[in-house]
Parts: structure tokens; sequence; C-alpha cells
């Protein structure tokens, strides 16, 4: 299967501002690149690099003025949906590899000591492995409320916990969180979803957040958000949490005009490019100020 993807950002900027762009899909071997390109209007260099977590990173500097940057691309995936085992059994902790450990401790937004009890009372006494994951999955799906605006960029899964609402992004950072709190790995990711073999919903497109989870020796996909298997994910980034993946870092602050996002089977259907209201782009700007649907 072939997916378009893509987003586009437009800044009003007073004076010359540092950037970091984490759109381009990730090099995984579940995913292909076929075609991408950048279209900058004016003109700008961009250097590319590759983070930590081997993310694909563009570094670049935003001019005074009216600036659009728009990435475009068309990425092969394979056009299952997300599996399910149920039998994966979670590994104790001596047992784990060296460099999943790091998913197992507590981050910035992902506070796993803090809703430590509170995980324990909630999921102790399910089965670990897979039902315990998915019982986390469940009770973030059906207790968390979807609501756009509903958090800003200093919200941590704690939070989120305490208030009842949030967006993708804290509804992944808490599920995250409680993995965590049980000794079960889990990062974050985000990616492009596309509304395949599901209902289109009202809002317009966006990126979305879900979570990987180590079991039975590999990362499996889960996510608390939508809680069903869904079909053509293009990876985009993975880290602890959301500070680790910000679509955008920019060192000042210019005003995000507008954001789209697509994600569609190819061919692209005509009219799928909706415009994103700038408070729900996730963007960091000096201290951390990000949003994700």
């Amino acid at each position: 299967m072939q997916i378009k993807v893509g987003c586009e950002f437009r800044y009003e900027t007073t004076w010359p501002t540092p950037a970091v762009m984490q759109v381009q899909p990730h090099q995984v071997a579940e995913q292909r690149i076929i075609h991408e390109a950048w279209q900058l209007t004016p003109p700008l260099a961009l250097h590319s690099y590759s983070d930590l977590y081997g993310n694909t990173c563009q570094r670049l500097v935003i001019p005074p003025g009216n600036q659009v940057l728009s990435y475009d691309a068309t990425i092969e995936v394979s056009g299952s949906a997300d599996e399910v085992a149920p039998d994966a059994v979670q590994l104790p902790v001596e047992a784990l590899p060296d460099d999943v450990l790091l998913y197992t401790l507590p981050s910035r937004f992902c506070l796993s000591d803090v809703l430590s009890d509170m995980a324990w009372q909630l999921f102790g006494t399910v089965e670990p492995g897979w039902a315990r994951v998915q019982a986390i999955c469940d009770w973030v799906h059906s207790n968390i409320r979807f609501q756009y605006g509903s958090s800003n960029s200093l919200t941590t899964a704690a939070d989120v916990c305490a208030q009842g609402v949030g967006v993708c992004r804290d509804l992944a950072h808490l599920a995250v969180t409680f993995c965590r709190a049980l000794n079960i790995p889990a990062r974050y990711v985000f990616g492009y979803l596309p509304d395949i073999g599901v209902t289109p919903p009202d809002d317009p497109m966006d990126f979305c957040a879900w979570m990987e989870v180590y079991l039975a020796g590999r990362w499996w996909t889960f996510d608390p958000r939508n809680n069903q298997p869904r079909v053509g994910r293009v990876l985009i980034g993975r880290g602890r949490d959301a500070l680790d993946v910000a679509m955008v870092t920019t060192y000042g602050s210019p005003r995000l005009a507008q954001m789209t996002v697509w994600a569609d089977e190819a061919p692209l259907a005509p009219h799928s490019h909706h415009p994103v209201e700038p408070v729900e782009v996730q963007t960091q700007i000096m201290k951390g100020d990000y949003q994700q649907g």
C-alpha cells in the first residue's frame, strides 16, 4: 500500500529564527520512502541529521517575513493492520536489553514515579503481558476525554490523569506512564495516520501520537487514542516522550499562521488537505511550547 503524506507550515517572522523540523518518515524497514520533496517559499537551505533516536531532522533558519515550509512524500507500507499478539509476555527487568532500559524510567512528561501507586492499584491484578498493556489502553481510552486545546506545552501525564481530558499526545503520555510504572518498557511515537477502514472524524487531519511497548523481545504498536488496530501508519519519530519528537523546534517565537496535514492512501483524494488552527501544532518554542492532536 502507498500512502501520500505531508504537511505545510506558514510562519510570520520578525527576525531570523533558527529552527529544527521533524516531519519526515523514519528510516525503518517497515516503511519505504518512494518519493519526497520539500517546497520552501522563499527558498531556504536545509541541513539534515539523525538525532539520538534515529529520527530524521532538518535544521534551517527562518528569515524575517512570510515563510511557507511544505513537505510531501509517498510512502510504501505493508497495508496490514497493527499486529495483535495476546500471548506476548512481559519480560522481567533483568532480561531486558540494555538499550530498552531507558524506556522503563520516568521522563519529562511521563511521570511514572508519581503515578506508580495508581498504576498498581488499577492494573496490578491484570495478567502481565499483552493483557495488562491492553487494559491500560482501555482505561485511558475510556477515562480521558479527547478534546482539542485542552492541554498545553507543560501538561504532564499526571495533569492529564487528574483533569480527565487531553489530546492524543496526552493519552499516549498517560499510557506510556502507566506501562513504565509497571516495569513495562514503553516509548512515545508520532506520525501520520490516514483514515483507512474507519469513519473519518469531523476534525481536520492532524498528526497522531501513539506508543510502542516492548513485549516478548520486540516492540508492538498500541494506540490509546483510537484503541483499535489501524492500517497505514507512517512513523515519523520515537522518543521518551513528546519532548524528544517535537515537529518544529524554534529558537525564537515566530507566529504560526496555519498548519495543514495530509495522510491518504495514494492516489491522493481531492480536497483532502484541511487547515488546522495553530494552537493544535506540536511545536517547541524556546521552553518547549508544543501540542499535538
